[in-house]
């Protein structure tokens, strides 16, 4: 059981693929398909370019998928979409509603994350307020949010051994500079462009999955 008292849910570790802006489904359900068959082992739906038809359409054809894969299918930012596709959890930021209506929505055996950026007060209070767990980034430049605040590699290690909550990284990670935030604590690694815009989906994540299977290995 963790530290806030709830029996754990769903495994959250390894890469955790996070959809691009996409108005071409059937490309964005064949690159996913890629991803998953390489790895991936949770996948959070976000489209910031959609309106709400075509993110009700993509979120519930995203949630068959992952169910054919067995993975945790997270919606980003809007608990209301991932109660209407029957999602695993949703994934809310600074500002997207606070976790305690989310959970009074999605139920108690349902994944909430919470993005806390840089910020340790932020993550002390999401783990408090019941968060499964807690992203933090960004650690690198990002093509898909370049103006994001920056992390440093620091802060994974202050929350590792101090929060009994899975860590997730983000913000322009590569196969190049993913170890470093494994050593330091992270669980899983959120990536969107290094997996979804890469020639080879499936070569890319099979290279990040594979970067956990060593990790465990020694």
């Amino acid at each position: 059981m963790s530290r806030n008292g709830k029996t754990p849910r769903l495994v959250i570790s390894g890469l955790y693929a996070i959809t691009p802006d996409s108005t071409d489904t059937a490309d964005l359900l064949r690159r996913t398909r890629l991803a998953l068959a390489g790895g991936a082992r949770m996948l959070q739906y976000r489209n910031k370019a959609a309106d709400q038809t075509l993110r009700l359409k993509q979120a519930a054809a995203l949630r068959e998928l992952t169910r054919e894969f067995a993975v945790p299918f997270i919606v980003n930012d809007d608990a209301q979409l991932a109660f209407q596709v029957e999602a695993d959890g949703v994934h809310l930021g600074a500002t997207d509603g606070e976790l305690k209506l989310a959970r009074q929505l999605l139920g108690s055996n349902k994944i909430i994350g919470i993005s806390c950026y840089n910020c340790m007060s932020l993550a002390r209070e999401a783990v408090e307020a019941g968060a499964d767990y807690i992203a933090f980034g960004a650690f690198f430049p990002s093509t898909v949010k370049p103006a994001a605040v920056t992390a440093e590699v620091e802060i994974l290690r202050q929350a590792r051994d101090e929060l009994n909550v899975p860590l997730v990284a983000i913000g322009g990670i590569t196969a190049q500079n993913a170890p470093i935030l494994i050593a330091a604590g992270a669980r899983a690694l959120a990536v969107i462009s290094a997996v979804y815009n890469a020639d080879d989906v499936h070569a890319s994540a099979q290279i990040f999955t594979n970067l956990f299977i060593r990790d465990t290995a020694t």
